[in-house]
């Protein structure tokens, strides 16, 4: 099969959609599929650039971090797309990508897939705070509503996700396929190296966030549980992986609750090497995001044996599940950092609940889940004319 996925955001730009991509891409081109990719041009090119068309993009004034690709130059391809022979189309998100793969599936004639990687009802009530909650999920239920209704099939990471979506009224078959774990993911981080290099007394208690630092994933939260948890344990250690839009007002809140000695910001981190070691550096990994469709740090805290608190919101509530290596708490910071305060305590019980999260996250297969996304689509090219049809919703569901 031949297959052409379209992004507005790829690598070097890091985040869970460009992991999610990159993750299928490789292990369907594993598979023996060929996987083309179109996706922004950042001017600092990824490491392999194998099969990748890198579209002109402009930055994006309130959002530095992405590009807005030029749909007249994407489309001006369509001779050299066109004499690839593509059998399907898969978009990963809903700007420009999105258009532009529904362009081309009608153009070229072959179907037009889309993953729903974003919960956009809650990620713009954060953009636009100023705008009530019911009318920014209004205008995202009719936006999503709108697009996926075009298409002639849709991939979610989680089951609560699949529910939103028809509760939007989209009819399109939806398959619940999540991003799958990499064999790298399992392969053990250097604690010691990584406390050594970042200063960091190898004995002190670590608690990790991974992830972009974006207004929806909720660190907030997470910085008053370790304003709580320093009362107990005051040489505590919270580090904050990752960059985005949010990191300089969550550093203005670090200096308001006066925790600067409890918390490291240290940045993007490369995959896997150095992110495992900095896995491997906790004592306990946190997360408090209330939107996210699946939660994929969650299973790679686990692939290195560190235990987890955390929520169960939305896409978590299908990952996540009590005692398998995590330990499921309110959005309450009683609970949350008394669990925490008690596995900080209890060595042997944070290796217990370790050596299980890595056990239930060896499950996550990224080959079994490339399979499932590879069945999607044979299912759609062999009854694409009944796209919103009963009969194929109960064959994909």
């Amino acid at each position: 099969m031949k297959i052409l996925f379209i992004s507005d955001v790829y690598f070097p730009r890091v985040n869970g959609v460009s992991t999610s991509i990159e993750t299928f891409h490789r292990n369907l081109r594993l598979l023996g599929h060929i996987v083309h990719v179109i996706a922004p041009d950042y001017a600092t090119p990824s490491p392999d650039e194998t099969d990748i068309m890198r579209v002109p993009a402009r930055r994006i004034p309130f959002d530095p971090e992405d590009r807005l690709m030029s749909f007249k130059w994407a489309m001006n391809q369509q001779t050299k797309i066109r004499s690839e022979n593509y059998d399907l189309i898969h978009v990963q998100t809903p700007f420009v990508a999105h258009y532009l793969g529904v362009k081309l599936s009608r153009m070229l004639g072959i179907p037009c897939v889309e993953t729903y990687h974003t919960f956009f009802e809650e990620y713009l009530h954060h953009y636009v705070p100023l705008v009530p909650k019911g009318v920014t999920r209004f205008i995202a239920t009719r936006f999503s509503r709108h697009q996926g209704n075009n298409l002639d099939g849709m991939v979610v990471p989680s089951e609560p996700m699949r529910k939103i979506l028809t509760g939007y009224g989209i009819t399109t078959p939806t398959k619940v396929i999540p991003t799958g774990i990499e064999p790298a993911s399992f392969v053990l981080g250097d604690r010691a190296a990584f406390r050594v290099k970042h200063g960091i007394p190898q004995d002190r208690p670590v608690m990790l966030f991974v992830g972009r630092v974006a207004h929806e994933k909720n660190i907030g939260f997470l910085l008053k549980v370790v304003d709580r948890i320093r009362h107990e344990i005051p040489n505590i250690l919270f580090i904050i992986a990752g960059e985005g839009p949010a990191s300089k007002n969550l550093e203005h809140e670090v200096e308001d609750l006066r925790i600067s000695e409890n918390v490291l910001f240290i940045g993007y981190l490369d995959r896997p090497g150095e992110l495992n070691n900095c896995y491997r550096a906790a004592d306990v990994f946190v997360f408090s995001s209330r939107t996210e469709t699946q939660g994929l740090v969650l299973l790679e805290a686990m692939a290195q044996g560190v235990p987890v608190v955390a929520i169960a919101e939305l896409g978590t509530r299908d990952v996540l599940r009590e005692g398998l290596g995590v330990w499921i708490a309110q959005e309450e910071l009683t609970d949350f950092s008394g669990k925490v305060v008690k596995l900080l305590g209890d060595k042997q019980g944070r290796q217990a609940l370790g050596e299980s999260g890595r056990e239930y996250a060896s499950k996550w297969s990224a080959q079994k889940q490339a399979k499932r996304m590879l069945n999607f689509y044979e299912g759609i090219l062999t009854f694409p004319q009944n796209r919103a049809s009963p009969v194929m919703n109960a064959r994909l569901g």
